[in-house]
């Protein structure tokens, strides 16, 4: 019976999922992409001062291992044969920036993490001296308090208005790995010293943890994968090289860096660790590596010209294939490297761009308004009108972003009669991440003349069936969703298990016969949805300039900050209140 299992198996693919807040190791069945089990693990942030994010390297490297050894144990329940894991995969946070000793394989200060949600397309932000700053939560404008002058400063001697992006494919911006390497270097002693003893070495996680997996200190490998080192504002996007001028103006020693690899081959063999008494996958390949936005456009095989893929979580971020063309925006999107599947394989571009507010509206709407005591309690809400009623709300809470670039926006609900409720704001909360997303979709199309057929999306929040269909009928193309929902870790695994040398994973759509769609088509006509989203641009030109030069006289610019849309919120429900008493309904 066993054998037969085994046979029908196939081979195994395991992947390695670490993020922000916990760490994952999941198998696949490469014959059918099947997920057959999983642990996870959460990972503690650390905050040691206000705009500061940090997390413990170590920590991570040790939920690594027990996410392995549980998997490995929940197999053996199942009378899965773990021997039959021919290699594993790699799909990590990206830009978070680790420098650690060669010699005795311990951290030389923690990771440096980026703090609340990001938007790294955005411009740098600037905080005059002595201005308050929103909670962690409060807001997703991307603020790294610590590397602020950091950026500051380097911006004082760029040699030129391009002289990064033209390289990178980045703004100068706090978020990538350059910026926050440049602080660790200027600012921790341990680190100085160990970059003149040449015992430094820095890496993003893929770096650490493939380092630390294939021996350590006792023959590591130091590499990473074009994808996460195209995040670093170090490597030259065009020659899939580090770029010595990029690292003479950082100041960044090249004997630190890792080598570059491609996504897809054999990096080194998993090896026990003695010290977590950890080993059941002993000489296993690690042979795919992946940023984790690239990971999931592979899980979701977007292999074309002008494929895209949008995750749905605290924001969205968006990624659509460009091809061997490297395109550079004009509407503030980021050029990044795709991914690049074997060392004779071509490289694959990406042009990139972020919707800070989509799951962050509804915590919004649930911890600050009260109106939903769990997030899942939205689709009710919305299912109950199935309309917002001429109601549109704009989460413009810390300005807009990509398209407009607009800092002295703020957010804004709009179209209130007093036949409006909570149903109608929760459909309008919705329809607002769709709206975002169609912008993001729209700059792509205009920057690489592509037009999208149809969108693949992941993440949380498309178990919601409404906001599906809802983002289906604003872009007018069909949405499609794999029933698979772990696109991330199989992008990882898919990269593995093709890599050569390993060679059990077939790339070819076809052969992935687990991985089911469910498509989500229009259901408006195409002049509703334009009708609807002009009205939409509409209100978003309506929060601009909210936050003007009074905020900052006002002693509490986060109160001014937060007027706007408290003010419709109170003022309309005095207007509600008033119109139901005249009316003899109260």
């Amino acid at each position: 019976m066993a054998a037969a299992r085994k046979a029908a198996l196939g081979p195994l693919v395991g992947a390695v999922d670490q993020g922000t807040s916990s760490t994952r190791f999941l198998v696949f069945n490469s014959r059918t992409a099947e997920l057959l089990s999983h642990h996870q693990v959460e990972i503690k942030q650390e905050f040691p001062r206000e705009g500061w994010v940090e997390q413990d390297p170590k920590e991570i490297l040790q939920s690594v291992y027990e996410c392995i050894e549980k998997t490995c144990e929940k197999l053996r329940e199942l009378n899965i044969d773990i021997s039959n894991i021919k290699a594993i995969g790699v799909s990590n946070q990206r830009e978070t920036t680790v420098v650690w000793d060669k010699l005795t394989g311990e951290p030389l200060y923690n990771a440096v993490a980026a703090p609340v949600s990001p938007d790294p397309s955005a411009p740098v932000a600037v905080v005059p001296s002595g201005s308050s700053v929103p909670a962690a939560g409060a807001s997703s404008v991307w603020l790294d308090l610590r590397t602020q002058s950091t950026v500051e400063n380097l911006s004082k001697r760029i040699p030129g208005n391009n002289f990064v992006k033209s390289k990178t494919g980045l703004p100068l911006s706090t978020y990538f790995s350059a910026v926050k390497l440049r602080w660790i270097l200027d600012n921790v002693r341990k680190v100085q010293k160990a970059v003149e003893e040449n015992r430094a070495l820095f890496g993003t996680i893929d770096s650490w943890l493939i380092w630390s997996l294939t021996g350590g200190a006792k023959g590591g490998v130091h590499c990473t994968d074009v994808t996460n080192a195209s995040r670093t504002m170090l490597f030259n996007i065009h020659s899939l090289e580090w770029d010595k001028e990029l690292c003479d103006f950082f100041e960044i020693p090249m004997a630190i860096l890792p080598s570059v690899r491609s996504s897809s081959e054999i990096y080194g063999l998993m090896k026990i660790s003695h010290s977590l008494k950890a080993g059941a996958l002993e000489g296993v390949p690690i042979s795919g590596c992946l940023g984790d936005q690239s990971a999931a456009l592979v899980g979701q095989m977007c292999f074309q010209d002008g494929q895209a893929k949008n995750t749905y979580g605290t924001g969205c971020f968006l990624l659509c294939n460009t091809g061997h063309k490297c395109v550079f925006s004009e509407h503030g999107l980021l050029t990044t490297v795709a991914y690049k599947l074997g060392r004779d394989k071509p490289v694959y571009y990406a042009l990139e761009g972020s919707v800070a507010i989509a799951g962050a509206v509804i915590r919004w709407l649930r911890d600050n308004l009260g109106i939903i005591s769990t997030s899942e309690e939205i689709e009710k809400l919305a299912k109950e009108v199935g309309t917002s009623y001429g109601c549109y709300f704009v989460p413009a809470f810390s300005g807009l972003y990509a398209p407009y670039w607009e800092p002295s926006a703020r957010g804004i609900i709009c179209g209130l009669t007093q036949f409006t409720n909570k149903c109608h704001i929760a459909f309008a909360a919705l329809e607002a991440v769709c709206f975002q997303t169609r912008e993001i979709l729209d700059a792509m199309n205009r920057d690489c003349g592509i037009p999208l057929s149809h969108l693949q999306v992941d993440g949380g929040m498309t178990s919601n069936k409404i906001l599906m269909q809802l983002q289906a009928d604003i872009l007018y193309i069909p949405v499609v969703k794999p029933s698979m929902p772990e696109t991330t870790a199989l992008g990882a695994a898919m990269a593995a298990g093709a890599a050569e040398g390993v060679g059990v994973w077939s790339l070819d759509p076809e052969d992935l016969s687990a991985v089911t769609m469910e498509r989500f088509e229009p259901q408006i006509n195409a002049e509703e949805s334009e009708i609807r989203y002009s009205t939409w641009k509409k209100a978003v030109m309506k929060s601009m300039g909210w936050a003007t030069t009074q905020s900052s006289e006002s002693g509490d610019p986060s109160i001014f900050c937060s007027l706007p849309l408290g003010f419709f919120i109170v003022s309309s429900m005095v207007m509600l209140i008033g119109a139901r008493y005249i009316s003899g309904s109260l």
